[in-house]
């Protein structure tokens, strides 16, 4: 699955104000049938860079097209997503 603007305007107003919880994972999925989708610990991609940073949590993009998934931040080639809390969450 790759996002396309429409998509990416959904999750943005979706993450505008929620945190990186199971209830945002939730409605993801709901909203996202199929779509691949993690949480993480911010310390868990404390390396990377997010594809777009909200109040309470970032989002990074994920490539899972070949054997290991990889963080990315192009849309297109995007398979799935992570959510972290971000530090004004904690």
């Amino acid at each position: 699955m790759s996002f396309d603007a429409q998509s990416l305007a959904a999750i943005d107003e979706l993450l505008a104000s929620a945190e990186a919880n199971g209830a945002t994972i939730a409605e993801l999925r709901r909203r996202f049938p199929g779509l691949s989708l993690s949480r993480c610990d911010a310390s868990d991609v404390a390396d990377e860079t997010p594809f777009r940073r909200f109040e309470r949590c970032d989002l990074y993009l994920l490539d899972g097209r070949d054997h290991c998934w990889k963080i990315t931040s192009d849309p297109a080639t995007a398979t799935g997503l992570v959510l972290a809390a971000n530090e004004a969450q904690k």
